[in-house]
């Protein structure tokens, strides 16, 4: 028996029967699964995150004892479940790696089986969890940046658009976030209840690293799909499927996130240098 099979074994059916709209992506009936449903996500976000800075202005960060156990099982929860649906589309996912190669299962329509898909929706959800991320920030009076507000609001769009756009390519885009994301909120997690992680600087790293190949791979499909239809005399691969929409609003939003994470990294980790001492 898969893994797969094994969790889905575990979940009711009456869940599995009441989330059967979540189960395929079908536009308009799949719960935000519209152009106008991700934007108003997107501006209630930001109402709540605004909205909340403001009431909090002139009142004290809510205690942290209210918020430490909410904020670890968060946080445990968002690790734990990261890790898992990384397990599950990797089995799924590597058996096709295995028998096409590299190319093919970022490139040929094949690679999103349904169940693929079912995990997509999945990630793209975890989204809008995340977004709690910020609403703790709030209630503890933290600074918000706006690389992490950016962030939150911008991620839940990029997923949309992956989907819609039957990109191939996302399940190794997601893979890598996932990844990502298991070692950060453990990070959370554990600082959350006192036990000192001093591996910090290496999470910003990892998402440096993780942009930095989410381009390659969307330029490498880009330029394969690009070249064969119109410059098929130039050096290329093989053909790429997917929606050129898809391809550069991804491409546009991930090199502004590296842009923003190479930002964040100087002015968080470089030590300013030493003045020079004055000759007497």
């Amino acid at each position: 028996m898969s893994l797969y099979d094994s969790v889905k074994a575990l979940v009711p059916e009456y869940v599995q029967r009441s989330t059967r709209s979540m189960q395929s992506w079908q536009t308009g009936v799949t719960p935000l699964s519209t152009l106008p449903a991700v934007i108003a996500m997107s501006v209630l976000y930001l109402v709540v995150v605004l909205g909340g800075q403001e009431l909090m202005r002139s009142r004290p960060a809510v205690p942290s004892q209210y918020l430490k156990i909410p904020f670890l099982v968060h946080n445990v929860l968002l690790s734990v479940g990261s890790g898992l649906l990384l397990v599950l589309m990797l089995e799924d996912v590597l058996p096709f790696l295995w028998a096409h190669g590299p190319h093919d299962s970022i490139c040929l329509p094949e690679v999103t089986t349904p169940r693929m898909e079912l995990f997509y929706i999945i990630n793209y959800y975890f989204k809008y969890w995340e977004l709690l991320d910020t609403v703790f920030l709030v209630l503890k009076k933290k600074k918000l940046l706006f690389l992490h507000v950016y962030h939150h609001m911008a991620t839940a769009a990029l997923c949309y658009t992956q989907i819609v756009g039957r990109t191939p390519m996302a399940w190794s885009i997601i893979a890598l976030n996932l990844a990502v994301h298991v070692v950060m909120y453990a990070y959370y997690a554990l600082t959350s209840i006192g036990i000192r992680c001093p591996w910090k600087k290496l999470i910003t790293v990892s998402q440096i690293v993780q942009f930095v190949l989410d381009l390659y791979i969307c330029y490498w499909g880009t330029y394969n799909h690009y070249i064969v239809l119109y410059f098929p005399w130039m050096p290329h691969y093989r053909y790429c499927h997917g929606k050129p929409f898809a391809a550069w609003s991804g491409i546009s939003i991930l090199s502004s996130y590296l842009l923003l994470f190479l930002v964040f990294f100087r002015n968080t980790y470089k030590k300013p240098s030493a003045p020079a001492k004055k000759a007497n």
